[in-house]
């Protein structure tokens, strides 16, 4: 059985942080790159290239595999909250090594799935690790870490989603000469990641002395539990809101919409992206090479948006890459060829790329550290329910009608409108502050 490292192993590893002058927050960046890169690739980036293995192997319709989706995003709606409580409570490293472990468990009985019932379970199974232990766990490691250069440190780590996208090609072939074999061989590279990075993970800086970003605590700094008026406001301080003063700001269902507006297309593309491709005459080898392309767009764009989401207001950048995020989708409907399919894949790369690390930075900002996991999982309720639908609604359109026009349309006009509903975006203030974890 792992041992987690103790209070001695603690003591060091912050010394050593201290003689390299390296924050040690910079480490956990590089954690979360590993981290991401491997569930994204299989939980998210797989399921694309995924799709018509599935449907050559077993026989079965898009729409039968997308309920697979609804499934999973039912339960994480349903268990979000409840993750975002644990990890507050018992800690995203613990959280880490759990997931981690489910995830690796249910790709290995994927490889010996014979029907779409175990398909469904294996799927439930798989999900729930990436739940646990997953996107949440990583980003509430950094934003206790980072307040002044939070931004940066997400982009750098989310920078892993977007690699897995270089992945895809190489796992595409991988799936069309065994999937069997693939995803087995896939559990065991998740074990083999995600055990040593659990040894290098801590929740909060305060676990080795250091602070948020590494700063030395100044007398002169503001207390982030004052009260901020009308006419005064510490940019750099930072208030911390349970789960139920964060629920009852306007800001909070505000970004949820905006969200969601992006979500519900991002949950469609995962699982027919490459589906679409091939509808328009191209190979899944093509199809393949045209989401690398979207991740390799998205990579530069995720970095400037890390170093302007430090500098400038966050709700006016994450407007303009939901807007470019509807376009592409547009771009994607109109597609008849491949110079249409690249069009789209440098559009939708850029916004993708652009919008991660904005949009959860900015609640980040807004509500603070200590309930920061409790917060987004109950965020996390509405998304789920609504992405867990646009998939499945757009297979059953293609199935029966033969075209993805209409759902696509609609998911890029809603896509637009939540760039503009994400103007009315503004900083929540606490009246009463608090350092509880619940309302």
């Amino acid at each position: 059985r792992m041992q987690l490292p103790g209070h001695n192993d603690t003591e060091s590893l912050g010394q050593d942080s201290q003689s390299t002058n390296v924050f040690y927050g910079w480490y956990l960046v590089v954690v979360g790159v590993f981290l991401l890169s491997i569930s994204s690739l299989g939980v998210f980036r797989g399921m694309s290239p995924m799709m018509p293995v599935l449907q050559n192997t077993f026989g079965w319709t898009r729409t039968q595999i997308s309920l697979s989706s609804l499934l999973t995003r039912v339960e994480g709606a349903a268990l979000g909250p409840v993750e975002g409580f644990l990890i507050d409570r018992i800690g995203a490293r613990k959280m880490v090594l759990i997931g981690f472990s489910i995830m690796a468990v249910g790709f290995t009985l994927f490889s010996s799935i014979q029907s779409l019932w175990q398909f469904y379970a294996v799927f439930i199974l798989i999900n729930l690790g990436n739940g646990i232990g997953g996107w949440l766990a990583v980003v509430t490691i950094l934003n206790s870490w980072f307040k002044k250069k939070r931004t940066k440190a997400m982009a750098g780590a989310m920078s892993g989603v977007l690699i897995a996208g270089i992945f895809v090609p190489p796992y595409t072939i991988a799936l069309n000469h065994s999937f069997r074999l693939t995803v087995f061989f896939f559990g065991l590279i998740i074990i083999a990641i995600a055990l040593p990075c659990v040894k290098i993970i801590r929740n909060h800086p305060e676990e080795l002395g250091l602070q948020p970003d590494g700063e030395i605590p100044s007398s002169h700094e503001p207390d982030p539990g004052l009260v901020v008026s009308d006419n005064k406001t510490f940019e750099d301080s930072e208030v911390e809101f349970t789960v139920g003063q964060a629920l009852k700001t306007q800001v909070f269902w505000i970004l949820t919409v905006a969200h969601v507006s992006s979500t519900i297309s991002l949950a469609t593309l995962s699982i027919h992206l490459m589906a679409r491709l091939q509808d328009i005459g191209l190979s899944s080898t093509t199809a393949s090479y045209i989401e690398l392309t979207s991740s390799v767009v998205a990579l530069p764009s995720l970095f400037a948006a890390g170093w302007l989401g430090d500098k400038l207001s966050k709700k006016y950048l994450v407007a303009t890459f939901l807007f470019v995020q509807g376009i592409s989708t547009i771009v994607l409907t109109m597609a008849n060829g491949l110079p249409m399919a690249l069009l789209f894949a440098i559009l939708y790369g850029t916004a993708f790329g652009g919008r991660i690390p904005l949009m959860t930075a900015i609640r980040g900002d807004y509500f603070g550290r200590k309930a920061f996991a409790s917060i987004m999982g109950w965020s996390m309720l509405p998304n789920g329910v609504l992405m867990a639908i646009a998939p499945v609604w757009a297979a059953w359109m293609f199935d029966n009608h033969g075209s993805y026009t209409v759902p696509f349309i609609s998911y890029a006009v809603i896509n637009l409108a939540g760039a503009f509903v994400m103007l009315l975006v503004k900083k929540p203030k606490l009246s009463h502050p608090t350092n509880s974890l619940n309302a």
